[in-house]
């Protein structure tokens, strides 16, 4: 029997699987569907709720907020300005990250083809196969697991067929103890390197900054229907820009926070091109 996981161990697993569960929703979608729902519905509402509250409420009261409610704007809209630029540079430099990983995964890959040359023989052919085996594998299974969130239990065990491949290999002199070192640690960048994007791929904006961002949001959305106007119009234009701004900068980090799910994602094609060049003559 299993110790039991501890409850703080236990509280960070479910606040991952909310996390993702719920950037998942909205990055899974067409991006025009997620665009409609996030720069849509903000936009129309900085549009309509200027407009709405001064039939309710009346010019005259709202101009009183005019120079209180300045004051503390600016205040929100810094604090959450300097929040949504952190969230966006930490999404970019994540999907950098991956891409980087993914790059990083091809050049080992290719490094053990030209190693196993020096080998010859059946262990080469063995070592040779094994890549092709985990690369096919990696491109077909663990990406579009690692778009649901999960990973390909197939590539694991490809990886290990790799290591037994390697270590087949008996060097009968220094060279050849050169060559299986060398060759073992392009193993291990291969191993490394899908597992750090395994960890990219859960996303890198944590629950709780989610949670602010859009509540954040809409309170700096908010802040502009204290103001008051001569022209409503006018104000309805400036939340609604203001709006759409923010809602665009929103959909940016959902469309990248999980760099192998939805549209906006890494592609295996450092992989494929590795697995196309290994079969030419």
């Amino acid at each position: 029997m299993e110790p039991a996981a501890p409850d703080g161990g236990q509280n960070d697993y479910d606040s991952t699987v909310a996390r993702v569960a719920g950037v998942m929703f909205l990055t899974a979608e067409p991006l025009w569907a997620s665009g409609v729902l996030i720069v849509g519905v903000g936009t129309g509402v900085g549009v309509a709720a200027p407009i709405l509250i001064r039939r309710s409420v009346g010019l005259e009261s709202l101009r009183t907020n005019n120079e209180v409610a300045g004051f503390k704007f600016a205040t929100v809209g810094v604090l959450y300005a300097v929040l949504l630029a952190f969230a966006v540079i930490l999404a970019w430099e994540r999907f950098n990250t991956a891409e980087a990983m993914v790059a990083q995964e091809a050049g080992a890959a290719a490094s053990i083809y030209r190693l196993a040359a020096g080998i010859g023989g059946r262990e080469e052919a063995a070592l040779r196969g094994s890549v092709d085996a985990y690369l096919r594998i990696a491109i077909g299974k663990d990406w579009p697991a690692m778009a649901r969130g999960g990973e390909s239990p197939a590539a694991s065990h490809a990886l290990t067929r790799i290591y037994a491949s390697a270590l087949s290999f008996h060097p009968a002199d220094r060279r050849g103890s050169i060559l299986l070192a060398e060759l073992l640690r392009q193993v291990d960048a291969l191993t490394a390197a899908r597992r750090e994007r395994l960890v990219i791929a859960d996303g890198g904006v944590p629950f709780l900054v989610w949670l602010v961002l859009f509540a954040g949001g809409a309170l700096t959305i908010g802040f502009t229907f204290f103001f008051g106007s001569d022209n409503v119009r006018a104000q309805a234009m400036m939340s609604g820009m203001l709006a759409l701004l923010i809602s665009l900068q929103l959909l940016v980090i959902v469309a990248i926070d999980l760099p192998f799910t939805g549209q906006v994602k890494v592609e295996p094609h450092a992989l494929a091109t590795v697995l196309r060049e290994s079969s030419l003559p």
